[in-house]
């Protein structure tokens, strides 16, 4: 499955995507220690809804659109965040995981972002000039790697990439198991796409064999029933979530799954803890 994020900007999965990252990281602020955030795969930075690539999915029209229209107080810090890169009401950008996370800095916390794509990286490097973001352009598993355990007491790692190579998730379950050896405590993010329950399952099965505790897997399933050869949903699994955060998450998760519920659907959004 390709994922590039600028064909898929506000859709479905970056409202959940965001909606959860920013409770994440609230939760780990009420704690006044300084954060690191680290972003493997940090895209464009900041991308134009009425662009080539964004209006050739139109994805974002079943997703941040019904958002902003949503009136649960639950998603109003996510339509603040979106609405902050725009001069309307209207979300004509949309910021992605960087500009997300560049909102929600104190002066102690430190942003660290990476895009090893030329293009991207070219477009990042602009979307974050008036932010104090580090910007590499390196491999994203050799970053995730060299970075942790981070220099901060704590942090967290965003691992958010595009499925293109066919070993994406074997990579990333083997850069995982090294880095929980290495930064125990530390909190990771690590996005997926759900095309099938039987795909998602196996690399479940894969991962609950490295051991982790503290092993959140959400899943947020847009249809009742599989559609074939089409994109189903995504969802996050969160090592280490704070316990503020995992308290709050239930009305959050259903928030989210009735604003985006596609129409005949009622969609299924879940957190679950992963069987060690």
């Amino acid at each position: 499955m390709n994922y590039r994020h600028s064909f898929h900007a506000g859709n479905s999965a970056d409202v959940v995507k965001h909606s959860l990252l920013i409770a994440l990281v609230r939760a780990l602020q009420l704690k006044d220690g300084a954060l690191t955030l680290i972003d493997t795969h940090a895209g464009c930075g900041l991308y134009d809804l009425g662009g080539e690539a964004a209006q050739r999915t139109g994805e974002s029209v079943q997703g941040v659109a019904r958002a902003l229209v949503d009136r649960d107080p639950l998603l109003d810090e996510y339509r603040a965040a979106v609405q902050a890169v725009n001069d309307d009401a209207e979300a004509h950008l949309y910021p992605g995981s960087p500009r997300i996370l560049a909102q929600l800095l104190r002066p102690q916390d430190l942003l660290i972002l990476n895009e090893k794509h030329p293009e991207d990286v070219y477009a990042l490097r602009g979307a974050m000039r008036d932010t104090p973001a580090a910007v590499h352009q390196r491999d994203a598993y050799e970053l995730w790697l060299a970075m942790v355990p981070t220099r901060t007491p704590r942090g967290v790692v965003v691992v958010d990439p595009p499925y293109e190579q066919t070993d994406e998730r074997a990579r990333i379950t083997a850069t995982l198991a090294t880095a929980h050896r290495k930064w125990a405590h530390g909190v990771t993010v690590i996005w997926f796409p759900l095309k099938d329950r039987e795909t998602h399952w196996r690399w479940k099965q894969q991962l609950g064999r490295l051991g982790i505790p503290k092993f959140l897997v959400v899943e947020h399933w847009l249809y009742d029933q599989d559609q074939p050869g089409i994109y189903n949903g995504a969802g996050l699994f969160i090592i280490n979530p704070p316990y503020a955060f995992t308290q709050a998450l239930p009305p959050l998760l259903e928030a989210l799954r009735s604003a985006l519920a596609p129409d005949g659907h009622r969609g299924e959004i879940t957190a679950d803890w992963l069987d060690a």
